[in-house]
């Protein structure tokens, strides 16, 4: 089993920025891939963007292409989602997920954070 926590949501004015924390716990010698996800209401939970294990590959979605860098630090056991230049239709619900081989789908993600709420005002 794999315990994620994410932190770091909060409030920010469109253009400002926020860097969100996903620490792991448990099982986490296992080589996980990452990926960070998102949420508004009323929608799907949509793929932001993920990395693998070793850290050298990442992948986004076209929306946040450009704006958004996730990285993680093995040693720490933390992923981290830096999100810049935000915009109003960034506001989510932000979750991590962990699962054996990268992918854009939640599907192929094992476990799951509790979610950390990011809300951008214009």
């Amino acid at each position: 089993q794999v315990q994620l926590v994410e932190s770091g949501g909060g409030l920010v004015q469109a253009g400002g920025s926020l860097r969100l924390s996903c620490a792991a716990s448990g099982r986490t010698f296992s080589p996980y891939a990452m990926g960070w996800f998102r949420q508004a209401p009323g929608k799907e939970r949509e793929f932001v963007a993920a990395i693998t294990w070793s850290g050298g590959r990442t992948y986004y979605a076209d929306s946040v292409k450009g704006r958004f860098t996730i990285s993680r630090d093995k040693d720490k056991n933390t992923v981290y989602l830096q999100m810049n230049s935000l915009k109003p239709e960034d506001t989510a619900v932000y979750y991590c997920a962990a699962g054996g081989a990268v992918t854009t789908t939640k599907y192929g993600y094992d476990y799951w954070g509790q979610g950390t709420q990011v809300t951008v005002s214009s």
